[in-house]
């Protein structure tokens, strides 16, 4: 069985509050994008196996995401049977799109549907929740505001049919600490919502908090939001906590310097 996790970005992220138990809140408006990564599942008689191929994904094969998915599922389950796991990286990794928490989350929707499990979108949040803060947003895949230190949803509505959508990833790695290290938490100012009614609105008030700090210790990643704007953009922020950066278009975009991934939305999200 074969599923394809998406991307996301962020409209907006406000980090709201330090919690105590040392996580964030945040507030932001999560949406999928077409940036896929693949991953099939195969039931296996003897032992479960990770491989991957496409982009190098580090680290101990072990603590990957999507094994940590299917062991927390086993704990519950005890009796599933092994699989064959094959990850095909596409989703640039560290780059603030979330593609590790949507193979973590996709890894659950397509254990439930390959074992029978008809654990509905309640209890796979539940599930994800505990893999990291992204992870729930990705049961449902659809735009949500997120809250919370992510595990509280919201939906919301947005039409960007049509919209063209450039992002570019300029390669440079972001750690968690850097990106926290910048920010002074504090209430949003505006409600999220009303502004994201108003696309007028998006470029002044639709604002990633992350972007102050990274911004003076990456001019580079600035540097990228402020072309996106002279090539027409109506809004462009980095996504997450970098370092990705990506601009909406209402008509098709010139070319762009930098190497870049262009969609355009072709249904009402």
């Amino acid at each position: 069985m074969i599923s394809f996790p998406t991307a996301k970005i962020n409209l907006g992220l406000h980090i709201t509050a330090k919690r105590k138990d040392g996580y964030h809140d945040i507030e932001s408006c999560m949406i999928p994008i077409p940036l896929l990564d693949g991953l099939e599942m195969i039931i296996e008689p003897k032992k479960t196996t990770f491989t991957t191929s496409g982009l190098d994904v580090p680290g101990d094969p072990k603590d990957n995401l999507i094994l940590k998915a299917y062991q927390l599922l086993k704990k519950d389950f005890p009796n599933l049977p092994h699989l064959s796991i094959h990850l095909h990286k596409n989703i640039p990794m560290g780059a603030g799109l979330g593609g590790g928490s949507s193979d973590a989350a996709f890894a659950l929707k397509l254990m439930n549907n390959l074992f029978d499990l008809i654990l509905d979108d309640f209890f796979l949040e539940e599930y994800a929740a505990h893999l990291g803060s992204d992870c729930p947003f990705f049961i449902e895949n659809t735009p949500k505001i997120v809250r919370g230190r992510g595990e509280l949803l919201k939906p919301v509505e947005l039409n960007l049919t049509g919209t063209y959508l450039v992002l570019i990833n300029p390669g440079i790695h972001i750690g968690t600490k850097e990106a926290y290290a910048g920010v002074t938490p504090t209430p949003p100012i505006v409600s999220l919502e009303e502004v994201l009614k108003n696309k007028s609105r998006w470029k002044d008030e639709l604002v990633n908090d992350f972007e102050a700090s990274i911004f003076l210790n990456h001019p580079e990643i600035a540097a990228i939001k402020n072309k996106l704007y002279e090539n027409g953009a109506y809004y462009a922020a980095m996504s997450g906590s970098g370092s990705s950066v990506f601009g909406l278009f209402e008509e098709e975009p010139p070319s762009i310097q930098w190497e870049h991934r262009y969609f355009k939305f072709e249904a009402i999200l």
